[in-house]
């Protein structure tokens, strides 16, 4: 079986219509979608995605406002230090690029925060250029597919993107559909707990299927804590209370967000040593 050929047209035939598939998304829409899409879900970025373009339509647009306004922008997305890096990136492009995303790998990983995945991810899709770009779902349907295994195990850059390159056709419109392809149908039917097997347009030459679904028992990746309880779930909470707030939010109104002090004072440390927060006369309060 072509797998490259399988995906494409099952892909054609399924996907979703997602704002940045569209016909003339630019390459900053895209490159917003992109990070707010890292481990947010997509019914979540949707509306966000919008109302952040319709604010800040050009990375010279964002790059004009206070890191402030990003972060509160940012809203429930979660991990806001990616609003602080996209406002950092959108000032990059304006400085150095004449406010236009640039197409290159090399340039758009040259940018504030933006990873291996995010600059292929752009190129590819943005630019049409002809890059591999590995996600988890990527990453699952290869191991299950080609492989043979239940589970992706650890990431690997240099092994991920080697095995989706051989698969990748050389046509550079297939290439782009197959990327989003192989996106879409881990997102949607080669899911992790309830893979959808009689959908697959691969299920015939899948590798794992043929093995009668064997266990995975390799090296595992590493398992994210719950959020209920955790660090994370008071950043979030200290987060929100200075995104309401249009002055300086004081000490004493922060030690009620969380009743438990050393967590709370740990949490709002993290977030000073992040620049997500900057201490002022009187309190706390968002970076300008």
């Amino acid at each position: 079986m072509d797998i490259a050929l399988a995906v494409n047209d099952w892909f054609v035939a399924h996907r979703r219509d997602l704002p940045w598939r569209r016909e003339g998304f630019g390459a900053w829409g895209i490159l917003v979608s992109e990070i707010m899409l890292q481990q947010t879900p997509v019914v979540r970025v949707v509306p966000r995605l919008a109302q952040w373009l319709e604010r800040w339509p050009t990375p010279a647009a964002l790059a004009a406002s206070p890191p402030a306004e990003a972060v509160r922008a940012w809203d429930r997305l979660g991990y806001p230090r990616r609003a602080l890096n996209l406002h950092a990136a959108a000032v990059a492009i304006a400085e150095r690029h004449g406010g236009v995303v640039p197409a290159s790998v090399d340039d758009l990983l040259a940018l504030p925060g933006i990873g291996d995945y995010t600059a292929r991810a752009v190129a590819a899709f943005a630019y049409g250029e002809r890059h591999p770009v590995v996600d988890t779902n990527v990453r699952r349907v290869i191991a299950r597919a080609v492989l043979g295994q239940a589970v992706a195990g650890p990431p690997s850059t240099r092994r991920d993107l080697a095995a989706m390159e051989a698969l990748l056709p050389e046509s550079l419109p297939d290439a782009r559909l197959f990327n989003a392809g192989m996106m879409e149908l881990g997102a949607l039917v080669c899911t992790a707990r309830a893979p959808r097997c009689d959908e697959c347009p691969l299920a015939s030459a899948c590798a794992w299927r043929a093995a009668g679904y064997p266990e995975y028992d390799g090296p595992r990746a590493a398992v994210q804590k719950k959020f209920e309880g955790s660090d994370r779930q008071v950043r979030g909470l200290i987060m929100a209370e200075l995104r309401a707030s249009d002055i300086p939010v004081t000490a004493s109104e922060i030690s009620t967000v969380w009743p438990d002090a050393t967590q709370r004072d740990r949490a709002l440390a993290g977030l000073l040593a992040d620049g997500l927060v900057v201490a002022v006369d009187g309190g706390y309060e968002l970076p300008r």
